[in-house]
């Protein structure tokens, strides 16, 4: 609400003056159309100059996925059908965002030698992937995980060379560990974002050190002083972390710890990977923690991952006001590397399933139309 300045005391023989100035706008006005609303702009708006700074929306929107790779088997299909069909399904859903993040597995490269002693290795084309990612919408990717490393450094370097061509921001790698945990910043919705990303997932050397280049490890200590740091200069932080088991609903007791400790020191959402099937939800202070977010498009025929969410976190004023997880189908036998919104009793089956998994965490779910919806105003207190 604007404040209203308050006027200075009228002397007594200016009223009658002012009666006959209100009196005639009072009348210049009459049969007037009443104002409509002032539209709320985006953030690209406002730095387009369409709209003056103090326009910009106060509230962020972000769309998380899970994990995306597309090799591996899914490279026939993206060479005959494009790198664009991926996306044909879920893509409405991801224009509506502010930004867009989520977890990249695999290099960017043509580098053909590969680690050694590492039973999958993954890459993608890194002149179709970057460009198709860019379309889709996101802003920004994580590539803390146990696959960055796959074709060793020069790999990496061509990861970050493609989406820095593309104009995607990445956090959680670098040419070392201080470059690995370095935060990135985003403007987005009025707002201040910064992203972290961490791995806890081996093999131990691809994780960077003070003169390798390599993944962010997430030492407690670090998490906490990364995310304090960051929040210092943003109004909100996620945070990412590529931890836990494959294949497994249940959470080891390090991603309690680390979840909780990244919003204990100032984040406002948890985003986990590497599972590549759901987990948990727990609303946690003021922030929640998503433990797992499952796979996205990734270029295997699992017969495990099959179904996974894309999570819309709405935050105001840098704090989480709602949460909505749309429940996908990505089961690759069925949608063959095109992840599409479920509906009717399959998308309910998937509410039922986060609401039973995050039930012991203290977190509720409503199902709304087949979409699990957590709105922190309605959330019990922790």
């Amino acid at each position: 609400m604007l404040a209203i300045p308050r006027l200075p005391r009228q002397r007594p023989f200016l009223a009658p003056f002012l009666v006959v100035l209100l009196g005639f706008l009072i009348t210049a006005c009459a049969g007037t159309a009443p104002s409509q609303p002032e539209a709320v702009p985006t953030a690209k708006e406002a730095a387009e100059g369409a709209l003056p700074p103090e326009a910009v929306a106060t509230e962020v929107r972000l769309v998380a996925v899970g994990d995306i790779m597309l090799g591996g088997s899914a490279a026939p299909e993206m060479e005959k059908y494009g790198y664009d069909y991926p996306f044909v399904h879920t893509k409405p859903f991801l224009e509506g965002a502010h930004i867009m993040f989520g977890n990249l597995e695999g290099p960017l490269t043509d580098h053909d030698v590969a680690v050694e002693d590492k039973q999958y290795v993954f890459r993608s084309p890194p002149d179709k992937v970057a460009p198709a990612l860019a379309r889709a919408g996101f802003d920004i990717v994580s590539l803390a995980n146990n696959h960055t490393l796959d074709y060793g450094v020069t790999g990496l370097e061509h990861t970050m060379a493609a989406l820095e061509a593309a104009g995607i921001r990445y956090v959680g790698a670098g040419r070392n560990a201080r470059e690995a945990r370095r935060p990135v910043f985003l403007k987005a919705g009025g707002a201040t974002v910064a992203f972290l990303a961490y791995s806890l997932t081996f093999p131990e050397t691809f994780w960077a050190t003070d003169d390798r280049p390599g993944t962010a490890f997430g030492h407690e200590r670090d998490v906490r002083a990364d995310v304090a740091a960051a929040r210092a200069q943003a109004d909100l932080v996620i945070v990412s972390f590529h931890w836990g088991r494959e294949a497994v609903t249940e959470l080891r007791d390090y991603q309690t710890l680390l979840g909780r400790a990244a919003i204990e020191a100032g984040a406002g959402a948890v985003l986990g990977h590497h599972p590549h099937v759901l987990q948990g939800v727990e609303q946690y202070r003021d922030g929640v923690i998503l433990y797992s977010l499952g796979n996205f498009v990734f270029g295997s025929y699992s017969v495990v991952a099959t179904r996974s969410v894309l999570a819309e976190l709405t935050f105001r004023d840098g704090r989480l006001h709602r949460l909505r997880l749309i429940p996908l189908n990505v089961n690759n036998p069925e949608v063959v590397f095109q992840p599409r919104p479920l509906t009717g009793s399959d998308a309910d089956e998937v509410v039922g399933t986060l609401q039973r998994l995050s039930r012991p965490l203290g977190t509720y779910f409503e199902n709304r139309d087949g979409v699990a919806v957590m709105a922190m105003d309605d959330a019990p207190d922790r």
